[in-house]
C-alpha cells in the first residue's frame, strides 16, 4: 500500500493574529512545518501553532528561514556555511522550547523559501544545514527537495530524510523547482495540481515545463496554506489521494 505525508508551512505570522487557514487546515495535513521568527512568526504565534499541532496530532517540524521578515525569506543572500549553522541551530532550539513546553515532540527541520532552494544545489551550504539538525537532535527527519544535495548530505551522515514533491510549483528539466519569479511558476489550475500529484506519488515521476518526464522520490507533499482556497485545496487534495488507496501519514522517526 503506498503512502504520502501531506505538509504545510504554518505561523508564518505576527502577533495574536496567526493566519487565518492554518488551524483549519491542520485536519487535512499530516505535518505542519511552523516558522521560527527569521523569515516569520514571533513567540505568540510559534506557541498557538504547536499548540494546535499538538491537540490535533500533526506532527511538528522547524522551518528555519533566512533573517529576512521584509521578503519572506525568499530573497537569496549571502551566506557562509559556518552563519547558516548558526542560523539553522538557532531557530530549531526557538521552536523546540514551545514543543516542549506543549508536551510534543519535534519530529522534522525543513528548511524555509531562498534558504531551501539555495541548499539544494549548494553542497557546502546542504552540509551546514544537515549538520546543524545533527548537532541539536540526529533522530530529526530533514524535509528536502526530492534528488537535491540536501538529501545526499544528510544520508551521508545517517540523518533519515523525506524527499519532498510540491502540488502547485513547476519543475525544470534537471529536476529543480521553476522559480518564482518566472511566469510558469506556479500552477493555479486545480486539475492540473491533482494529476500532478496523482503522478508524483503513483508513478515517481514528473512533467516538467518542456514537456520531458522526469524521476523523482515523492514522500512528502508540500501544500501552501496561504492562499486563497488553500483549506479547500487541501481537502480536496486529502480526499482525492485517499480514494486511490493511498494512506496519509507522517514518515516514521
Amino acid at each position: 500500500m503506498q503512502n504520502i505525508d501531506l505538509n504545510c508551512d504554518m505561523g508564518e505570522a505576527f502577533g495574536n493574529y496567526p493566519m487565518p487557514n492554518d488551524d483549519t487546515l491542520m485536519d487535512y495535513i499530516t505535518s505542519a512545518n511552523i516558522a521560527c521568527g527569521f523569515h516569520a512568526g514571533d513567540p505568540e504565534v510559534m506557541q498557538h501553532t504547536v499548540a494546535v499541532a499538538v491537540k490535533k496530532k500533526v506532527a511538528i517540524g522547524a522551518h528555519p528561514g533566512l533573517p529576512d521578515l521584509q521578503g519572506f525569506g525568499r530573497r537569496d543572500m549571502k551566506i557562509t556555511s559556518n552563519e547558516a549553522y548558526q542560523m539553522v541551530l538557532y531557530q530549531i532550539g526557538a521552536l523546540s522550547g514551545f514543543v516542549k513546553a506543549s508536551e510534543g515532540k519535534l519530529h522534522h527541520v525543513k528548511a524555509h523559501g531562498a534558504l531551501y532552494n539555495m541548499a539544494a544545489t549548494d553542497v557546502a551550504l546542504a552540509r551546514a544545514i544537515v549538520q546543524a539538525v545533527h548537532d541539536f537532535d540526529p533522530t530529526l527527519i530533514i524535509y528536502a527537495l526530492a534528488g537535491s544535495e540536501m538529501v545526499r548530505a544528510a544520508k551521508q551522515v545517517g540523518i533519515t530524510t523525506a524527499s519532498e514533491v510540491f502540488a502547485d510549483r513547476t519543475y525544470q528539466d534537471d529536476g529543480s523547482l521553476t522559480p518564482r519569479n518566472q511566469a510558469n511558476a506556479l500552477i493555479t489550475d486545480e486539475q492540473q495540481s491533482i494529476a500532478q500529484v496523482l503522478m508524483m506519488v503513483k508513478n515517481q515521476q514528473v512533467i516538467s515545463v518542456n514537456e520531458m518526464t522526469i524521476p523523482l522520490k515523492a514522500e512528502t507533499l508540500c501544500l501552501h496554506g496561504d492562499g486563497t482556497y488553500a483549506v479547500a485545496f487541501a481537502q480536496l487534495i486529502s480526499q482525492k489521494l485517499k480514494s486511490e488507496g493511498i494512506t496519509l501519514k507522517a514518515p516514521a522517526q
